[in-house]
């Protein structure tokens, strides 16, 4: 299948990948593109970004050019090669962008940084091999002139399989520093694509765990999007990233189809036979909001197929679960920013503590075990599992192995799962007399809570790599009344 791309890496992190990345999609959508959104690794916030400068880029048609993309509505989709495995790499990717004209995939860290240990695995440059896409490189040059030649040469001739095709220079004090840069990059066989003044009017602000999620500054991140997509049109040559683009090679092989993940979870997971033939769509309610922004794309997609109606809410504003809710899904996000507003929605806290109770399947990860909680930060919270949860100075991050410890309503005992962790908070006790995951790798122990139907853990686990954990939820979930 041919889909034109580009993978936008740097040499290391802070090198302004996501705001030239952003940019690119936002200056692409204005010309009437359909721009398919992409990130390396486990981030959920910069997918968020992508989308938003996407949509309202699209929505603005600010330069007239192209057809029409009002309503483009992609959602920003991750291609982690250690949560999903490698050879999920390019179904996933076909999949979400499937139709489109251009897929722009932003990197994670440096360029050749992995998972720890683990060489090229879920690195910048080992899914730009998977993909077979060019790379094009952004380059900090802040604080350099004729040594930016000797480290794009370096990383375009590290690994021959990576196809370092072009260069974006960043942070160019000056018209004159940016002479010097393409001067000492000429005999470097890598072209430049474009060069980018320094300013400041564009960065996104950050807290304790990264950039803070587009849903709670939209229209900032609105403002961004469209200063991003000027400086882009300005600096950068988007007729020739288009034709690289268009150089890329066919993928072979199939899209990744969620119907087709649940009907082999179906017939090869025990424990996961879906009800057939249900009268209605369970109901399963999906958190989402300011305070639970942390999603995975795929996983809603895996929820409908295995035969749910999903359906979104927001802890921080509705009062009550969805009509009719069979099973509750909490992921990741921020309630410790929002903790007393939260804590104030106390009719929503007693709705889920009810719904636990009544032995309804609920999964929660990370934010959502905080919110589970019987704290945080000693604000009351919904007091389902009997234990505090608080900040911490910590910062816990890293990939991690984990087994089912039990039952639970994601994973039968035994089921063995690549996760991630990434927060700065701590719960007491970290596990429950059942606990959701024995963790055997970088460390072992216990984590999490498997308490009735509940599965509530720090554990960040994409979906696409256990689609039998959604035909297994909706399979519990209780169907509509009536």
């Amino acid at each position: 299948m041919s889909v034109p791309r580009l993978v936008i890496a740097a040499p290391a992190s802070g090198s302004g990948k996501t705001t030239v990345t952003a940019g690119l999609m936002a200056a692409f959508a204005e010309r009437g593109l359909d721009v398919s959104p992409h990130k390396v690794g486990p981030d959920y916030i910069d997918p968020g970004y992508h989308a938003l400068a996407i949509s309202s880029a699209a929505s603005s048609g600010a330069s007239g050019a192209g057809r029409s993309r009002v309503g483009n509505t992609r959602l920003g989709r991750n291609l982690d090669a250690y949560l999903c495995g490698p050879d999920r790499i390019a179904p996933l990717f076909l999949h979400g962008a499937a139709g489109c004209d251009l897929a722009l995939v932003e990197g994670v860290m440096g360029l050749f940084d992995g998972a720890a240990g683990q060489g090229e695995l879920a690195s910048t440059a080992h899914v730009a091999k998977l993909l077979r896409a060019p790379v094009v490189l952004v380059v900090d040059a802040s604080s350099q002139s004729r040594s930016v030649a000797a480290l794009v040469h370096g990383f375009a001739s590290w690994d021959p399989e990576v196809r370092v095709a072009g260069v974006i220079l960043n942070k160019v004090a000056s018209d004159r520093h940016e002479a010097m840069l393409r001067e000492a990059l000429e005999g470097c066989g890598v072209p430049v694509f474009g060069a980018l003044r320094r300013t400041r009017a564009v960065r996104a602000p950050s807290r304790h765990l990264g950039l803070v999620p587009v849903a709670e500054r939209h229209a900032e991140a609105v403002d961004s999007a469209a200063a991003l997509a000027a400086r882009v049109r300005e600096g950068c040559d988007l007729d020739g990233l288009l034709a690289l683009a268009r150089s890329a090679p066919p993928l072979s092989g199939r899209a990744w189809d969620p119907e087709e993940e649940i009907h082999r979870a179906l017939d090869a997971v025990p424990g996961a036979g879906a009800r057939g033939g249900r009268a209605a769509r369970p109901v399963v309610a999906v958190a989402g909001g300011a305070a639970f922004t942390f999603s995975y794309a795929e996983h809603a997609e895996l929820l409908t197929a295995a035969g749910a109606r999903v359906v979104p809410f927001d802890p921080l504003r509705d009062e009550r679960l969805p009509e009719g809710t069979g099973g509750l899904v909490i992921g990741g996000g921020f309630p410790e920013v929002y903790a007393p507003e939260l804590s104030a929605n106390e009719p929503l806290r007693t709705a889920v503590a009810g719904l636990a109770a009544s032995g309804a399947p609920i999964a929660a990860e990370c934010a959502g075990l905080l919110y589970l909680a019987h704290s945080l930060d000693g604000e009351p919270m919904c007091g389902v599992l009997a234990a505090k949860a608080r900040m911490s100075e910590r910062l816990t991050l890293g990939y991690r192995e984990a087994v089912a410890v039990s039952d639970t309503s994601l994973a039968a005992a035994g089921t063995r799962v690549r996760g991630h962790e990434f927060h700065r908070t701590t719960i007491v006790p970290g596990a429950g007399p059942e606990p959701a995951w024995g963790l055997v790798h970088p460390e072992r122990r216990t984590e999490g809570f498997a308490q009735g139907d509940v599965h509530a853990s720090y554990l960040h686990v994409h979906w696409a790599s256990v689609p039998g954990a959604a035909a297994r939820f909706v399979d519990r979930c209780a169907p509509p009344a009536g």
